[in-house]
């Protein structure tokens, strides 16, 4: 009998300190829109900075596949000044993450010969964008505030409420 008790103890003890870490949530996912965003906003501005660089990379480093290099540079530079300030504010913030996720994937399959330390990186960004993508930006975003009234807007009061969409749907 003493060991259930024991036991049922440490049962809510847990889910006490698990409820205790979802608290954190929010701040995990702007510390991680805030990280990558912050990466992916500054080789943007490198690349902008210098221009004549940035294409002579493209030109002769990086191959990206299917697209003319000025092109790469042009699309690669403007996602990567845009994108991250979405993800940071959290607007739109699975569709930035997903195209700072492929434009990762693309930067590391262009390179023909990349350093360890430096594919370790972009393993580590892609983590992040990864959760960000399929967990959303949190709770402390502007889709938070945003979507549910563009959806109302759109969709009309009666279907505002997803989870009574998804619910209705499910029965």
């Amino acid at each position: 009998m003493q060991r259930t008790s024991s036991l049922a103890t440490l049962w809510i003890v847990a889910e006490r300190a698990i409820a205790s870490l979802e608290h954190l949530q929010p701040v995990a996912q702007l510390a991680a829109r805030w990280y990558v965003g912050a990466v992916f906003f500054r080789s943007g501005m490198t690349k902008f900075h210098d221009w004549d660089t940035t294409l002579a990379l493209l030109m002769d480093e990086y191959h990206v596949p299917f697209l003319d290099p000025t092109v790469a540079a042009w699309l690669g530079t403007a996602c990567e000044l845009l994108l991250p300030v979405l993800l940071v504010l959290g607007l739109g913030g699975r569709v930035a993450a997903a195209g700072l996720f492929v434009l990762n994937i693309v930067a590391v399959l262009s390179l023909a010969d990349i350093a360890a330390p430096a594919l370790q990186l972009h393993v580590f960004w892609g983590s992040l964008l990864a959760g960000l993508v399929l967990w959303g930006p949190g709770r402390w975003s502007l889709d938070r505030v945003v979507a549910p009234r563009l959806r109302a807007r759109l969709v009309g009061p009666a279907a505002a409420d997803s989870r009574y969409t998804a619910q209705r749907h499910a029965a």
